[in-house]
């Protein structure tokens, strides 16, 4: 498969932005690729590749609900043979380290060249390792600086727990979305306080702007 030609290739695609997945879509099909379904949420997109069950999932990151983080921990418990092909607007090592080490078999800018795209799709589908070469640098350095960084502390949990805090969302929002109880997102919660030195929301939501995690 080259990188200009996806013929046959099945795609489903994940994005809360209607104009963004035509975007993809256009891009796509014009490769060869057949695009097999949308989805506008994490859980959608988990129902939709059950439905689907397409070769390759483009998800992104920023997504309502349990978001593309979220979706793809509870994706692969349930098709641990999923290539999935990770989006994101943000620049930070952060969310690509945890994605990368969650199972996502790849991980590209939003940022990126059309052909960047196309070429992180025909990697990924062909079963192999892709890492934005924008990112690549800034991934490698956060292997052996991670410590510098308050939120590598966190867990896989915690961290999803802290990226829809930072977001505005509620304990009982985080809760519902995620399946939880809301006991265990006020102790995740707790530990996060601990862990980052922060006594309230608006105190998470600056390390997640400082970390590059949310826009403002």
């Amino acid at each position: 498969m080259s990188v200009q030609s996806l013929q046959g290739l099945r795609i489903l695609l994940a994005d809360d932005h209607a104009a963004v997945r035509m975007g993809f879509r256009l891009l796509l099909e014009g490769a060869g690729a057949e695009v097999v379904g949308e989805a506008d949420s994490g859980e959608k997109a988990v129902v939709a590749f059950a439905e689907t069950r397409p070769e390759l999932l483009m998800m992104d990151v920023s997504m309502p609900g349990i978001g593309g983080l979220g979706a793809l921990e509870r994706l692969l418990a349930r098709h641990p043979e999923a290539r999935v092909l990770m989006l994101s607007a943000h620049d930070d090592a952060q969310i690509p380290a945890r994605a990368l080490r969650a199972g996502a078999t790849g991980y590209l800018s939003k940022r990126a060249q059309p052909q960047e795209l196309l070429r992180a799709v025909a990697t990924v589908a062909r079963g192999q390792r892709y890492i934005d070469p924008e990112i690549a640098p800034a991934l490698a350095l956060a292997q052996f600086s991670g410590a510098q960084d308050p939120v590598a502390a966190l867990t896989e949990k915690e961290f999803a727990v802290f990226l829809q805090l930072a977001q505005g969302r509620s304990v009982a929002e985080i809760a519902e979305s995620h399946k939880l109880s809301p006991s265990t997102v006020g102790t995740h919660l707790y530990h996060i306080k601990q862990k980052l030195d922060v006594s309230n929301a608006a105190e998470l939501a600056l390390i997640a702007i400082r970390s590059g995690l949310i826009e403002v």
